[in-house]
């Protein structure tokens, strides 16, 4: 498909700088069944979300904990900025780099506090492997040295400052390695955890790496020529077996947020049977698709001619989701990371 077809004029006054205070006070966009008799929209809270869900229904969280992985370094008197993207073994990490073209195998970057790393390997899509020296754990040096790698359409509005080290986190954040946040779960406190579960509501947890290439345009003129990141991802067997079983007393799988999504179809098969996973994953999602694991999506509004913009348009429609967001923009919704979010039920 054509990849302009996923474009739409957002107001920069849209863009969210500070998220909702309290989290749950967002507003929700129901969309589908979700969006009441009609079916069409329902302009609520994320509070509101034990109403707009039924009992025995099941919301799944990505678990991942971001880290501090935004490095300012120098090469000679050169400046270097660092993105880590993936972690490729326990000293190794894949980053994109600005000001990379002063990079060459065996480069040494100093960031400061102690922290040094070497350019060991330049990628085809211009990453670089970064070994960090020394033999603390790469998560220390990180915490010493990085901060938190705020996207790109709010770090070039503000500074990132201590206030994003606990927002940009939700409270299911467990397992470090993400570089980008699950940002449909920041709406969640635990006194909505608390009236979900009143309601009948359950919940499960998996772990997907989010990386700094869910940040990336993509550059091709039709999504048959754009290639994914992989992210590395976790299914538990005993998770797997329990939204099975789920699924088997006739409760619905709604995912909370796009990795959460992703990862569970990555683990899908043609039955719609989950399988316990534990690897990469690249999965691209765009109109045609099949759905295999989830029943619904609670996610937040995405970026023009995104690969998250096609993955709702396939679950949704191009024409439907194209009124979503227009609603959205003129109902003065707040887009991306630190926006409102919506209930995409088909």
């Amino acid at each position: 498909m054509r990849v302009d077809l996923f474009d739409f004029e957002l107001p920069p006054e849209r863009i969210a700088l500070r998220p909702a205070v309290p989290r749950d006070a967002a507003r929700l966009l129901g969309v589908g069944p979700a969006g009441g008799k009609d079916g069409r929209f329902a302009d609520r809270i994320v509070r509101d979300l034990p109403q707009m869900l039924r009992a025995g229904d099941v919301l799944v969280f990505n678990d991942t904990r971001v880290i501090p992985a935004q490095l300012e370094g120098e090469v000679g008197n050169a400046r270097i900025s660092a993105t880590l993207h993936k972690r490729m073994d326990l000293r190794r990490w894949q980053a994109f780099v600005r000001n990379g073209r002063r990079l060459k195998p065996g480069s040494v970057i100093l960031f400061g506090a102690d922290v040094t790393a070497s350019a060991e390997h330049r990628h085809a899509d211009g990453s670089w492997t970064l070994v960090f020296g020394g033999d603390e754990p790469v998560e220390v040096l990180l915490e010493r040295a990085g901060t938190m790698p705020l996207p790109p359409y709010i770090a070039g509005k503000r500074p990132t400052d201590l206030r994003d080290r606990e927002d940009y986190q939700t409270m299911f954040a467990a397992e470090d390695g993400a570089v980008a946040a699950p940002t449909a779960a920041l709406h969640f406190t635990p006194e909505l955890m608390a009236a979900l579960a009143d309601a009948g509501i359950g919940h499960e947890t998996l772990t997907l790496h989010v990386g700094a290439g869910t940040f990336l345009p993509v550059k091709a003129e039709d999504t048959a020529d754009h290639a994914m990141h992989a992210e590395w991802g976790r299914i538990e067997p005993e998770t797997a077996a329990r939204l099975n079983a789920v699924r088997a007393s006739g409760g619905r799988i709604i995912a909370v947020g796009t990795t959460s999504l992703r990862l569970l179809e990555s683990a899908a098969d043609e039955n719609r049977v989950i399988h316990p996973f534990e690897g990469d994953t690249s999965i691209f999602i765009t109109p045609g698709y099949t759905f295999c694991a989830i029943d619904g999506l609670m996610t937040n509004f995405h970026l023009p001619k995104s690969t998250l913009m096609m993955l709702v348009s396939a679950l949704m429609g191009l024409e439907r989701m194209q009124a979503v967001y227009a609603h959205a923009i003129a109902q003065g919704y707040r887009f991306y990371s630190y926006g409102d979010s919506s209930l995409l039920i088909p």
